[in-house]
């Protein structure tokens, strides 16, 4: 991530666990969000209007469990803002899951999409679970119960969700089938884009899933451009080897560089040869993890961030970088495939020993853009090609970094303040169109 200013990560609210300092993260992306606002004198009257989700969606609903027993979830819904278009945005199945969070990564999806020049809006959902916790019988009954109770609060042309972390294609699949069977039998085939990420078979786009880590690598390869920096032969570290973190590092591979360790929930695993990114992606597919993988060395999470490479790719929760993280990187340049990974204190410690950061809103951007291209094709009835879709999101990506960067030099800001601000500017421009109504 790219900081704020020095200022920064003594401006947070802040909670005391024991050593460790929890941030808010929804102050710390609205506080990125002032920053970029001063940047471009950003109308107070809009900034009011975007400090708060425009609506945030509670609900409790029972499930039958296998076992006979009824059991309560609770699932969450927050659509932050829809001047540009449809509120989009994934649903996360995970015990973590808040509605602080929801709120701080809904308004992240409002800013991408305004970036990446795409006409929807942002929005977050979850259910607080583990999901590893219960049965496909039982995940099917939760999602399909989920997607029941938030009941006219998605839709293809107000508010589509996909996938995130806990859930994948087959749990859209599961959202799409229980909303086509709840809006009668005349729209039902004219409602197949209440969600992307869906499988390929039941309406989704070629490169949907690997669309996330496709953009982070775009970002990678420009980063390696402007510096002169060759991947051949290069080293990267990798935080979550889920859908974001392994198609980054097997694309990564084909580039020439390779990924010496890993991590996951599970544990972390070195190996100074370099793991087979496609072997590991198989295992965990088939596992579910990295655990018990048989080609690297069991280290601790302090050696994990300390292990000397040219790259780290933290894909997987926020705020797992921290000031003590970051004073033992040993890397040029911190791509951030996950949202929010890096928290004030480590990204000012980062910027400050020199390393480079490529923003979440910029390089975790082409899932949000590939869910669009799948939205697209749904609307027309058309299904594009792998090629048609690589290209388009690799002319997107390429054009947002070069857009962020020329922002981040004529302003001498930061690259994360520079896309905020490219993406304020946008909205704002629609609301002096628009104005207020009545």
């Amino acid at each position: 991530m790219s900081t704020i200013g020095p200022q920064s990560a003594t401006t947070e609210k802040a909670h005391q666990y024991g050593d460790e300092v929890r941030y808010e993260f929804f102050k710390v992306v609205q506080d990125y969000v002032d920053a970029a606002a001063n940047v471009v004198n950003l109308e107070p009257w809009v900034a009011a209007i975007l400090s708060q989700p425009k609506n945030e969606l509670i609900t409790h609903f029972p499930v039958k469990m296998d076992d006979g027993t009824i059991r309560i979830f609770k699932g969450y819904r927050i659509q932050h803002s829809n001047v540009l278009g449809p509120y989009k945005g994934g649903i996360r199945y995970h015990e973590s899951v808040s509605l602080d969070d929801l709120k701080a990564l809904a308004a992240m999806m409002t800013w991408k999409c305004a970036l990446m020049r795409i006409p929807f809006g942002g929005g977050k959902g979850g259910i607080k679970f583990n999901p590893r916790d219960v049965s496909r019988a039982e995940l099917q009954r939760i999602t399909r119960r989920f997607t029941h109770a938030l009941g006219g609060n998605i839709g293809p042309e107000y508010d589509i969700p996909a996938p995130d972390v806990g859930t994948n294609a087959q749990t859209m699949a599961w959202v799409m089938d229980t909303y086509m069977n709840t809006v009668g039998h005349v729209e039902k085939q004219a409602v197949k884009g209440v969600v992307t990420g869906k499988p390929v078979t039941s309406g989704g786009t070629l490169g949907r899933e690997k669309a996330t880590g496709q953009g982070l690598v775009h970002c990678i390869v420009e980063w390696a451009r402007d510096h002169n920096f060759d991947l051949e032969g290069s080293t990267f570290t990798v935080q979550g080897f889920g859908n974001v973190g392994s198609n980054a590092s097997v694309l990564l591979a084909r580039l020439g560089s390779s990924c010496v360790a890993v991590g996951d929930h599970t544990g972390y695993l070195y190996n100074p040869e370099g793991f087979n990114a496609h072997k590991l992606q198989d295992w965990v597919q088939a596992k579910g993890a990295i655990a018990g993988y048989p080609g690297g060395k069991i280290i601790t999470r302090e050696e994990f961030f300390a292990t000397k490479a040219d790259m780290f790719l933290p894909c997987a929760l926020e705020n797992q970088v921290g000031a003590a993280e970051a004073k033992v990187l040993d890397v040029r340049v911190v791509g951030e495939g996950a949202n929010g990974p890096l928290n004030p204190e480590g990204e000012k410690l980062c910027l400050e020993k020199g390393i480079d950061i490529l923003p979440d809103v910029l390089a975790n951007s082409g899932g949000v853009t590939v869910s669009y291209y799948e939205w697209v094709q749904n609307k027309r009835s058309e299904s594009w090609t792998l090629e048609e879709v690589d290209a388009r999101l690799e002319a997107a990506m390429r054009r947002a970094y070069r857009e962020v960067t020329a922002f981040a030099r004529e302003k001498h800001c930061t690259l994360r303040v520079a896309a905020y601000a490219l993406a304020l500017q946008r909205i704002e421009a629609v609301y002096r169109d628009r104005e207020i109504f009545p």
